[in-house]
Formats: structure tokens, C-alpha cells, sequence
């Protein structure tokens, strides 16, 4: 399987085409694909699919959102291999969007991965891990009322999508990227706020 090889983006995209087949991909299937004992490449995926075409499906947004909490949440009371409930691993997408996106960040991947290294490595442990875990909680948390406008996922999406690449490729500057990703959300979600009408 893909487990023991994501390492970074390009890794993950091989492993999510080469370990999945058939007309429709669970999330069972993407997390045996990347590796279901590992924090990391579990939130790298996550974060992937909620900057690709499978946030289109109606509610994956807040799926991806809630799968997301359930996981950095895990990190942040310290259980050392994450769980995910068999009602979420049975969670389906059709694979063709799974495929295209695929298809559509293979172009962006290397340049990525070609910054990639060990740095500040002592922030994907702990006691750092679990601050930066919440990040993603609380990006998880601004996805589902920013799921209420188009494009509006995107930045909490791309918090998540950084804080797995840095936990993966223990790079602590890409998890302060990722906190940077965070405050862009939370800057779009108040403004979003005062343009309404009881804002």
C-alpha cells in the first residue's frame, strides 16, 4: 500500500490513484491508500479533497470538516493513532472526481515538494503538535459557515492541506504557513459577518 510512501504531495496523489479502483472510493479506501496510523498523511488528504472537485458533491465540505475535527481533535488529547468510525470510513464519492482532481494538482505538486525538508522539525512534536492541531480545529470549525458561499472552504481547506504536509515532511515552516492559512479564514468569515445585514 501507499502507507509507508506519503511523504508529500506527490506521494499522496500516486497512492490515492494507484491503491483505489472501481466506479466509487470510500473514505476506508483513501485512508488504506495513504496510511490510517499516521496523523499526518490522514490530514494532508483531508485537506486535499477540500480544495478539490469532490467539495462540489453537496455537504462533502462539512463531511470533510467534521472528519477533520474528529482527527486534529484526537492529536490534541494526545491519542497516539487516530480512529475514525466505521459510519465515516463507509462514506462514498465517485472516483471520477477523486481522479480529476488528481489530475488537475499534479501540475502544482512538484514545485511544492521541491521546498519540502526537515525544519524547525521540533513543531510536528509535542507539546507544538497539539497548539498546531488546533489550528485545525478551529479551521475546521470556520469551514461550515464559510460552506454557506461559493469558494468560501477554500482557505480553511488549504489550513488543513498545510498542517498534514508539514506533520508529514516535518517542515515547522509549512505549519506556520498553515497558521497564516488560518487567519486569512477567519479574516474572510468577519467579513463575510459584517456585510450581512445584522453584522
Amino acid at each position: 500500500t501507499g502507507m509507508a510512501n506519503v511523504h508529500n504531495l506527490e506521494s499522496l496523489l500516486a497512492s490515492l490513484t494507484e491503491c483505489t479502483s472501481g466506479e466509487d472510493v470510500t473514505v476506508r479506501d483513501m485512508l488504506n491508500a495513504v496510511g490510517r496510523r499516521s496523523y499526518g498523511p490522514i490530514l494532508l488528504l483531508l485537506g486535499f479533497i477540500a480544495v478539490t472537485p469532490l467539495t462540489i458533491i453537496p455537504g462533502t465540505s462539512w463531511i470533510v470538516a467534521l472528519i477533520t475535527l474528529l482527527i486534529a481533535g484526537q492529536i490534541v488529547i494526545g491519542r497516539k493513532f487516530p480512529w475514525v468510525p466505521r459510519r465515516v470510513l463507509d462514506i462514498s464519492f465517485p472516483r471520477t472526481a477523486l481522479v480529476t482532481g488528481v489530475e488537475q494538482a499534479s501540475k502544482y505538486v512538484r514545485p511544492v515538494d521541491r521546498v519540502l525538508k526537515p525544519r524547525l522539525a521540533f513543531l510536528s512534536g509535542p507539546p507544538f503538535v497539539a497548539l498546531a492541531a488546533l489550528v485545525c480545529v478551529a479551521a475546521a470549525l470556520v469551514t461550515f459557515p464559510l460552506g454557506l458561499i461559493p469558494f468560501g472552504p477554500l482557505l480553511p481547506g488549504l489550513t488543513v492541506l498545510l498542517f498534514g504536509l508539514g506533520l508529514t515532511a516535518r517542515d515547522g515552516f509549512v505549519l506556520i504557513a498553515a497558521g497564516a492559512g488560518l487567519a486569512s479564514a477567519v479574516w474572510l468569515l468577519l467579513r463575510v459577518w459584517s456585510a450581512l445585514p445584522f453584522g
